[in-house]
């Protein structure tokens, strides 16, 4: 039986103890694993682990947004921007070559819902967009994860998902698109089978949902 998770775990830092075991945990399960001071040393990794003119697709996060790394990489021209390419095509007829290209960059980078300290990552989302490159279809993934998403198990995970995550995105998705979210589509990553593709870079800090 999981022990009920007080609300606050959901939304404090995790210690240095916990950062630890989820990311030994997340090593053994052919994750790389970082351990970063804060969103400042996220920026600077990413620059230095993405190729400049690579072609990357950031995944709604407000963990991007809130760090600036979303605009670091859709705005500043280092890289083929596919958020920034999808913006000008149409959707009703282009939507095959939309999805093709969100699903199959060189780097997707984003961020989860919840790491668990078994070596999980929980990712929601109400389209789906980001979902096939995190999955494998891109050829790297990057997820920069605040501490505060670290949770004891894959339950707690599931309870962050449903009880603190979605009421914030519901609210964040009626103010800037004027409808709510939805908890349509939820992936559970539970190792990497390619070694090398994907980078978790947790912070001790933090940041997002």
């Amino acid at each position: 039986m999981t022990t009920p998770i007080p609300a606050p775990l959901f939304t404090d830092p995790a210690s240095e103890q916990r950062l630890e075991r989820a990311a030994a945990a997340l090593t053994e399960h052919g994750f790389v694993v970082e351990i970063l001071d804060d969103v400042a040393a996220a920026r600077t990794r990413i620059e230095e682990l993405i190729p400049e003119g690579a072609v990357v697709f950031t995944g709604a996060s407000e963990t991007l947004r809130l760090s600036g790394i979303e605009e670091d990489i859709n705005t500043s021209g280092r890289y083929d921007s596919v958020k920034s390419r999808a913006h000008t095509m149409d959707r009703a007829t282009q939507r095959n070559e939309i999805w093709q290209a969100l699903s199959v960059p060189d780097v997707i980078v984003g961020s989860v819902a919840a790491v668990t300290e078994t070596g999980s990552l929980v990712a929601s989302s109400a389209s789906g967009s980001q979902l096939p490159g995190y999955a494998g279809a891109a050829a790297r993934a990057i997820w920069v994860i605040g501490a505060q998403k670290v949770v004891p198990d894959l339950p707690a995970a599931l309870r962050r998902v449903e009880e603190h995550c979605l009421p914030l995105e519901n609210e964040r998705a009626k103010k800037v698109y004027g409808v709510p979210s939805a908890l349509n589509r939820v992936l559970i990553l539970n190792a990497e089978p390619e070694p090398g593709r994907g980078t978790v870079l947790l912070l001790r800090e933090a940041v997002g949902f």
